[in-house]
């Protein structure tokens, strides 16, 4: 069996697990079995959406595990349609009874939609649930430094976790730096490229053959060793072991070099203009 992974501490008191498993694009029964053989091996962190269609299937593959699920943190996330106060606040309920839980590990704004321009109000109602005791931790993905500050600037909350599309053919330097500064962890979504050549790359397969390891989990561990979170998806189970193991081994700065030089490119959606309802 694989182990646990350690946890990072964040901004608000709580802890968020290393690493995790994405469930987007799995459904149904596929989504469910991922679900419960991650936490059986030791996942703890579980990541889901309104918009993957898939929170019943996850909170099914929770229940099925026979893992606690106050020792799990569940993460969900508030789609576009949804955002406004009262919007927010039924969205929730409907995600908490699709999960099956009394309480989320950490709610998330799937995207800003600046155009609509509500995620401040969308906040706030975020901020209300985690002091209702409903949620344990707030957080955003796909947020820019601006968005970020404008948060601050009209709420004074800041969130704990920042889910954004990084690898290492897009790894979000100056981005990083904000998070740092500002104490929010940095969340990894697409954290090996998908879609393209990256785990084929002959430079980081140097490096994997030097370490004995998979090219994913050289590149998983150059998540970790910037301190970020990945959450990679898998519906196999053996990638799903190797992809938690990776505490066994680490990166030289001059591999993490190495790891990164390639030309740079954002693979999905501009946070300034995309819209995701």
């Amino acid at each position: 069996m694989t182990g646990t992974a350690p946890d990072h501490p964040l901004n608000d008191g709580t802890t968020l697990p290393a690493v995790g498993l994405g469930t987007y694009p799995l459904k149904g029964d596929e989504a469910e079995n991922a679900v419960a053989g991650a936490l059986e091996l030791g996942y703890r962190l579980i990541d889901t959406a309104v918009n993957y269609r898939n929170e019943a299937s996850v909170g099914r593959g929770i229940a099925r595990s026979g893992v606690p699920a106050e020792d799990i943190v569940v993460t969900t996330k508030l789609p576009g349609r949804d955002h406004g106060f009262e919007e927010t606040l039924r969205s929730f309920e409907a995600s908490r009874r699709a999960l099956g839980l009394d309480r989320v590990g950490l709610y998330l704004i799937h995207w800003p939609l600046p155009r609509v321009g509500a995620y401040t109000e969308s906040w706030k109602a975020m901020v209300k649930l985690r002091e209702d005791g409903l949620v344990a931790s707030i957080g955003v993905s796909n947020f820019t430094a601006a968005h970020l500050d404008r948060l601050e600037a009209e709420t004074g909350v800041l969130p704990s976790v920042n889910q954004i599309e990084m690898h290492p053919l897009f790894p979000q330097e100056e981005l990083r730096a904000v998070h740092q500064a500002k104490g929010i962890r940095t969340e990894s979504w697409s954290p090996l490229g998908r879609g393209t050549d990256l785990l084929e790359d002959p430079e980081i397969g140097a490096v994997a053959e030097a370490h004995g390891v998979t090219p994913g989990q050289v590149v998983l561990r150059w998540h970790l060793q910037v301190g970020a979170v990945p959450i990679p998806k898998s519906g196999s189970p053996e990638r799903r072991r190797q992809n938690l193991d990776l505490f066994g081994f680490e990166l030289t700065e001059d591999e993490m070099t190495r790891i990164e030089s390639r030309p740079h490119r954002r693979l999905g959606g501009d946070p300034d203009h995309h819209e995701e309802f």
